[in-house]
């Protein structure tokens, strides 16, 4: 199992990391990104081909997960790589937003272990 976390705050990808280990998923590699458009140079490599799931932040500078999850789609990166949201963003707006680009699932913070199992495992099994 191979995934990719997207968010601005090093500290947060190493709580996201810590909080998907947690829920019991064993990952042989997890790749980071600070941003929306390193992420989408990850995916145009062949980290792609490989990636099991995407967990990404929305408030993000230089492209936010919104821009990046409606440019992989657009331009068919990652495709059936189930992405999954972590923000401080609950309104309904961002959520319906986030689900027409393409993400799968949502999480807000601050969250638990638990709350990322109950997200997360169920994409995994349908990807």
């Amino acid at each position: 199992m191979r995934a990719l976390i997207i968010d601005d705050s090093a500290v947060m990808r190493k709580v996201v990391e810590r909080a998907l280990r947690q829920s019991g998923i064993d990952f042989t590699e997890v790749l980071q990104a600070s941003n929306g458009e390193e992420a989408l140079e990850a995916l145009r490599g062949d980290a792609a081909n490989k990636l099991n799931l995407i967990v990404s932040d929305i408030n993000m500078p230089v492209m936010d997960g919104l821009q990046f999850l409606e440019t992989r789609r657009d331009q068919n990166l990652a495709p059936g790589v189930p992405v999954v949201m972590i923000t401080t963003e609950g309104s309904e707006p961002f959520v319906l937003r986030a689900i027409a680009a393409g993400a799968r699932g949502y999480i807000c913070k601050p969250f638990t272990a638990e709350q990322v199992k109950e997200r997360v495992i169920p994409l995994l099994g349908a990807a």
